[in-house]
């Protein structure tokens, strides 16, 4: 979230004050990147100067040149249109999002790339970006929407660019889909890119050593897709690989593989068998067992469940296991460091039995 929403008390503002008097502005807003996210309301209080300086996102483009971002995972579980909470896995804080302006469709996709959280209805044809920068929502318009509306794709983001992948642009799924396309959040422009070799719906994705990967979905007569396919951002091309998704148990489109990465490792929540935890074997392209999930999806659907990545820690967010309680869900946390998984319970939240909703935005 931003400081918008987290507004600083008198003494910080007049402390920031302070410290301006003795030193110069450049090398103070040098500092602010260092700061957390939560300061940035008394900073933006200052003055108008670095009023700008947060709002125009100058800040966020300087801590990600400089390496540094805390990672925060936006929620929403239930509610349509969704009601979205921001929380700081760190602090342990939440913080409420405005609401979503009224929109006739169902939203069902969404991903946090730069300083901005995008969410895509039905078909694709309706989409909304949150600004953390102005807190506040706007449509994407013709202007700035996909080149290609789709919907059920995969897609991954890294610092202020989004991958998009597969999918179909309307509910009879005839017109499944191959293309892919990239999102830049500094311009807000898609750029087309090579199509994969297969056409898929219901897929997933994830950036893993630099490069794009989508994996599973289905083919237009419903058959399951097995292979991942890798695409090389230098190269812009695409490799297929051959079994990649094979042991993730994917078989209806509401089922897409859930996966994580972290400290480029591929990790999956096989939340249909065995609620297990995977983690992909570059070398010998197989999946292994892990050990187990700490929650589990209600009626084995990946709507039911999310597994993010969140810098260093997977973070899966379900029911907990053996539970009768349907209001309930439960934010857990684990480091990965080699050894089977323990996991650290974060937080709970209500839940209101429609789908759960989560993307991680890092600046």
């Amino acid at each position: 979230m931003n400081g918008w929403l987290l507004s600083g008390v008198e003494e910080d503002v007049v402390s920031w004050s302070n410290t301006i008097d003795v030193i110069s502005r450049e090398l103070f807003i040098r500092c602010l990147h260092l700061l957390p996210r939560q300061d940035y309301g008394a900073i933006a209080s200052l003055n108008r100067d670095f009023n700008m300086v947060v709002r125009n996102g100058d800040i966020y483009r300087l801590r990600r040149n400089n390496g540094v971002a805390e990672h925060w995972l936006y929620l929403s579980c239930g509610n349509n249109p969704p009601e979205w909470d921001a929380y700081d896995p760190t602090t342990g804080r939440w913080i409420h999002v405005p609401k979503m302006p009224p929109a006739q469709s169902r939203f069902w996709e969404p991903i946090a790339v730069g300083t901005e959280l995008l969410v895509f209805g039905a078909h694709g044809r309706v989409a909304l970006r949150y600004s953390i920068l102005t807190n506040s929502w706007t449509g994407l318009v013709d202007a700035d929407a996909m080149n290609t509306p789709r919907y059920r794709f995969g897609s991954a983001s890294v610092g202020e660019k989004a991958y998009f992948a597969g999918g179909a642009n309307d509910s009879s799924r005839n017109n499944i889909l191959s293309s892919a396309e990239m999102y830049d959040s500094e311009t807000h422009t898609w750029t087309p890119l090579p199509s994969m070799h297969r056409a898929r719906i219901g897929c997933s994705a994830a950036f893993m050593d630099g490069k794009f990967y989508v994996i599973g979905g289905l083919t237009s007569s419903g058959g399951v897709l097995t292979c991942g396919e890798e695409y090389d951002l230098n190269l812009r091309s695409w490799r297929v690989i051959d079994n990649m998704s094979l042991g993730l148990n994917q078989i209806f489109l509401e089922d897409p593989p859930l996966l994580a990465v972290v400290n480029n490792e591929l990790y999956a929540a096989d939340y249909r068998e065995n609620n297990d935890l995977k983690q992909y074997d570059k070398l010998d392209n197989k999946w292994i067992t892990r050990g187990k999930l700490p929650v589990q999806s209600r009626h084995k659907s990946g709507s039911h469940m999310s597994f993010r990545a969140c810098g260093g820690r997977l973070i899966v967010i379900g029911h907990l296991n053996n539970s009768t309680d349907e209001e309930v869900v439960e934010l857990h946390s684990w480091t990965p460091d080699g050894q089977l998984p323990v996991w650290n319970l974060l937080a709970t939240r209500p839940y209101r039995g429609d789908r759960i909703l989560c993307a991680v935005m890092s600046c």
